[in-house]
């Protein structure tokens, strides 16, 4: 994962990688996401992120979506909890058409009141859609129990009454606030060298105005376990179990994200997939996730089953995690899971917009990037006591959190 980085004098970076092949794959990282709104401001950072797409101060809408795709290239954007990422993938020979329109859409957007309701519209649909999928739907439900009154817990679209009074004073207000230059990195995999992607970053993004905005995010409270039921008018009962977990640089991150893997990660060889839908063939999709977040986590399980074969299913999912917690993993299954997840690592390494995305987050929270022999020598410096202590901490069943949505009778 070597890169080279290139900081220009206000403060954005230019983070470059190389890889001899025929396409390009850029990014435009921005420390910024739906955790940093107001109060009733909830979809705003969301609302710009669409925003961004439309007119600036030299291109339509038209233009800005012509101007990559015209050539073949692969143009979007999305937002998170805690940021906003332009990117794009596209032949080698377009790499300043890419820089010139990321600066353009980032820095100059007008904000145009009629695309502002017209894209209202479209957000509006957008959550009224994903309302429409209960699999999607609870786990924003179960993030706001998780983290009750704080941001983080909130939807990343917002809802459709917060949507419907946010205008374009709130958007430069945010942007103003929260787009700040030291906090931009903007990261490109391809064959160059970095004199060229350098010099076409001062180009383009040195001209831009420094911008040192302080943030004030505030680390949410420890989450109150608990059971909760909402029904809904579907066929099957969707259910989440879970905790908040560990933050981005806690020293036991690792060995939750190995616990994570072992439990029900990728793959179909996880236990929770092994015991619940191969043994006992009662819930055809299980998984488990960890999200790791600047100063708190994220830890998750959800299955979707028959009403009736509900409480079995939580009954094993729980044991499940009780063997985590009272049993230690032998030196052998220990092995075994490192070398599955290590294999993983090095494979995702493949998808190249992935990784330029996930290195471009690393320089934003830690100030630098593992290299893929680093990472594994965490993921093998992980030991059997430390995967019981994690158990035994985040699987603790009297803080852990059920949000079932269950059928309306």
């Amino acid at each position: 994962m070597e890169y080279q980085l290139y900081t220009l004098s206000n403060g954005i970076r230019v983070m470059y990688k190389h890889s001899p092949t025929a396409v390009t794959h850029c990014c435009l990282l921005v420390n910024a996401g739906s955790r940093d709104e107001q109060p009733n401001q909830e979809g705003l950072a969301h609302f710009i992120e669409h925003l961004l797409f439309k007119e600036t101060d030299r291109r339509s809408t038209n233009q800005i979506l012509n101007r990559l795709e015209l050539v073949g290239a692969d143009l979007n954007a999305y937002t998170t909890k805690e940021y906003t990422c332009i990117h794009a993938s596209f032949l080698n020979p377009y790499l300043e058409r890419a820089i010139d329109l990321f600066e353009d859409i980032l820095f100059h957007s007008t904000f145009p009141e009629d695309e502002v309701e017209k894209e209202r519209g479209v957000i509006q649909d957008e959550i009224a859609s994903y309302l429409d999928q209960p699999e999607e739907a609870i786990q924003d439900d179960y993030e706001e129990l998780l983290f009750q009154d704080h941001p983080i817990g909130k939807n990343i679209l917002g809802t459709t009454e917060t949507v419907g009074r946010l205008n374009r004073d709130d958007m430069k207000q945010f942007m103003a606030a929260n787009y700040n230059t030291n906090e931009i990195i903007f990261a490109v995999i391809g064959d160059y060298d970095l004199k060229k992607v350098s010099k076409l970053g001062d180009k383009y993004f040195g001209p831009i105005e420094p911008n040192y905005s302080k943030k004030s995010r505030v680390t949410p409270l420890a989450n109150i376990g608990g059971k909760h039921i909402i029904h809904k008018p579907i066929s099957q009962t969707h259910c989440v179990i879970g905790n908040q977990a560990y933050s981005s640089s806690h020293h036991n991150k690792t060995g939750l994200l190995l616990l994570n893997n072992l439990l029900g990660g990728m793959g179909m060889s996880n236990r929770l997939n092994l015991e619940i839908r191969e043994k006992h063939g009662i819930a055809y999709t299980i998984e488990s996730n960890y999200t790791a977040l600047t100063d708190t986590g994220i830890f998750s399980i959800y299955f979707g089953t028959d009403t009736e074969k509900t409480d079995k299913a939580a009954r094993l999912v729980h044991k499940e995690l009780k063997k985590l917690r009272e049993q230690k993993l032998s030196t052998l299954q220990l092995h075994q899971n490192k070398q599955k997840f290590i294999g993983q690592i090095a494979l995702a390494e493949e998808n190249r917009m992935s990784l330029i995305i996930s290195m471009a987050k690393s320089l934003i929270d830690f100030n630098y990037v593992d290299t893929l022999p680093q990472l594994f020598e965490k993921i093998n410096a992980v030991t059997a006591e430390q995967l019981l202590e994690i158990s035994n901490e985040i699987f603790d069943e009297s803080k852990m959190i059920t949000l079932l949505f269950e059928p309306k009778d």
